[in-house]
């Protein structure tokens, strides 16, 4: 008995040391809220002071109730110590438990009372793995133990970097499985959606193609990371073992969220073509929280949670939206509807923040319910687009059958008329060729009256030549013929090839390099290539104009003038009258009298100029005499 006394006015004395009124646990209220205006705490900004001087009778006076506390006042890095007095109503037949909501308190410990003066230590908050917590649930709970229905004095350390929820629950534990129970599975149908809504929209990705689909994904898996990572889900159930992720898992995945969200949005509005200068906009914005990422990343980690900035690119977003709308893409409707919520429920958040509102269930998790609306509308926004492009599909293709309908009536008509067309035309074209069969009937008899007169006239005119010709070379041995006239029987090249051809056939073919005397056509025209070497000989190889740089038609003239006896024309005249320099007709002529004269001395005469074109050297091979040359007379 004396011991329970004891303990009694020990307890009472702890009571009285605190100087706080205790909060009375009953079973008519299961749960209550104790808000950070509700609480006694002090802030430690050194992270010096040891739990003895927190618990000591002459820090009591430093706990103080801050009523004007607004969430934006919260220190970051500061030692928040929190004192709650706890006292077990004797009706009470309850388990009780505290809880704090705030899943991302980087350091959370709990000091519980014990028997005789002694407080337990229990270690919390996201630094530490969660397989260490008490419960196995998302936020931190701890559970109470009373001696005797006495007051108990629970102190409570919190310190996180970035901004940190000092609000606790007290529960039963009946309310707290429901409560639990019910929240898990408002998660399960908030992320089963997002998995649901995931897999319709990879499934239409695969069968339409469009890349946007593969954009719109990525940003609800990027969703669905920043909430499991600011709720707590991401860490009970993917990364348990390695708190660390908790420091950085909310700014990465906020990154991935908006930066996801931003090229989903150039895509989807075709801001390029809609709206240009938003579209860069857009893109400035990409590149700014890209860098804005990686500066806070590598150098100031504090700025990767600073949320605030992100109103920024979701006004962007919503401008962007509201103008590509303005300007007639339809689209754009469930897309302007579906950022409308979620700005409804960042701006709820933000009341809730600064506590210009009360926090409730509903605006708690009015940034879950945003999300899941605007992805519903966005998926709503990306089938309304498929069905608008169906539909102006559908509309051009009627639009194309009508005009092929069209195009085949007026085929019709066309071909009809064309065919008519035709058969009068075919009808007049029979006709005309009846008059042409008879008009060619006609041609034909006449042209074949004609080719006999024209038989007649070639055989006259043929006979007519050969006399003129042979008249022409009579005259030619009889009298001097002047160029103009020689021109006549040697007009050109090719008249003085066929010359030097027939005279060199009237001599046997010796090969000047082996003295084969059998022959085939040349690589050149009138030319004559050895059988046996290769050798070829041109057709002015051994004859007189051998080496001529001038036109052999004047060659053939010279030789003719200078042989000839009857001739009197002088060097210059010869000179003038064949357009040669006065040098080339004397070095030529003075080749055709050294001809005459060697044929001279071998006691050979020439009775006509013909006879001293071919070489009179015999060959090394073949001492065979040339053929007369009387045949060429003819």
């Amino acid at each position: 008995m004396v011991k329970w006394v004891s303990l009694f006015f020990f307890f009472i004395g702890i009571y009285s040391l605190q100087g706080q009124s205790p909060v009375e646990i009953d079973d008519a209220i299961d749960h209550r809220d104790f808000m950070p205006s509700d609480l006694l705490y002090f802030v430690d900004t050194t992270n010096h002071i040891s739990f003895k001087e927190i618990s000591s009778q002459d820090f009591k006076n430093n706990f103080q109730r801050h009523t004007s506390y607004q969430n934006s006042d919260f220190k970051e890095n500061a030692s928040y110590w929190v004192k709650l007095v706890l006292r077990l109503s004797n009706a009470s037949d309850k388990f009780w438990l505290l809880e704090f909501y705030d899943q991302t308190i980087d350091s959370l410990t709990a000091f519980v009372p014990q028997e005789e003066g002694v407080y337990k230590k229990i270690a919390l908050g996201d630094h530490q793995r969660f397989t260490s917590r008490v419960f196995v649930h998302k936020n931190f709970e701890l559970p109470l133990h009373f001696q005797n229905h006495e007051p108990g004095v629970y102190f409570f350390k919190v310190r996180s970097h970035e901004f940190a929820d000092i609000r606790i629950a007290l529960r039963s534990t009946n309310y707290f499985i429901y409560y639990a129970l019910n929240e898990y599975y408002l998660y399960g149908m908030f992320y089963g959606m997002i998995l649901i809504i995931t897999l319709y929209n990879f499934m239409v990705y695969l069968a339409i193609r469009e890349v946007k689909f593969i954009y719109y994904i990525f940003y609800i898996l990027s969703v669905a990371l920043y909430a499991m990572s600011y709720d707590g889900i991401g860490f009970q159930y993917l990364w348990p073992t390695h708190p660390k992720i908790n420091d950085w898992a909310v700014g990465v995945s906020l990154y991935s969220v908006i930066v996801w969200s931003l090229i989903f949005t150039k895509r989807f509005l075709s801001a390029r073509a809609n709206a240009p200068a938003l579209d860069r906009l857009l893109t400035l914005v990409i590149i700014a929280r890209t860098l804005w990422f990686i500066v806070s990343l590598t150098v100031f980690p504090k700025l990767l949670t600073f949320r605030v900035l992100e109103i920024i690119p979701l006004s962007t977003i919503f401008l962007t939206a509201i103008v590509v709308w303005k300007n007639g893409y339809q689209p754009a409707r469930f897309f302007v509807i579906a950022y409308g919520i979620l700005f409804s429920g960042f701006f709820l958040r933000t009341l809730v923040y600064f506590n210009v509102i009360p926090f409730t269930i509903i605006t708690h998790y009015s940034l879950h319910f945003s999300f899941v609306f605007e992805m519903l509308f966005l998926t709503v926004a990306l089938g309304d687009r498929i069905r608008i492009l169906k539909d102006n599909r559908d509309r051009a293709l009627k639009r194309i059958i009508s005009q092929q309908r069209t195009n085949i009536d007026l085929k019709d008509k066309v071909n009809r008329e064309l065919e008519e067309k035709v058969r009068e035309r075919t009808l007049e074209i029979d006709l005309k060729n009846s008059q042409l069969e008879e008009s060619n009937q006609k041609l034909i008899k006449q042209s074949t009256e004609i080719n006999q007169i024209n038989s007649l006239l070639d055989l006259d005119n043929w006979k007519l030549k050969n006399k003129v010709k042979e008249v022409l070379e009579e005259r030619m041995h009889e009298t001097q013929m002047d160029y103009g006239e020689f021109s006549t029987l040697y007009p050109d090249d090719l008249a003085c090839y066929r010359f030097l051809e027939r005279l060199k056939e009237t001599k046997a073919f010796e090969c000047q390099k082996c003295g084969n005397s059998k022959y085939s056509a040349g690589a050149q025209k009138f030319s004559r290539r050895c059988t046996k070497c290769g050798y070829n000989d041109s057709i002015t190889a051994n004859t007189l104009f051998h080496g001529v740089k001038f036109p052999i038609t004047k060659a053939f003239y010279l030789t003719y003038v200078s042989v000839s006896e009857k001739s009197h024309l002088t060097l210059e005249t010869l000179s003038e009258k064949l357009d040669l320099r006065l040098n080339t007709v004397w070095a030529f002529r003075q080749k055709v009298l050294e001809r005459i004269a060697l044929m001279k001395n071998k006691k050979t005469s020439a009775t006509s100029w013909e006879q001293i074109v071919l070489d009179p050297v015999k060959s090394k091979f073949n001492s065979k005499k040339s053929q007369p040359l009387a045949i060429l007379q003819k």
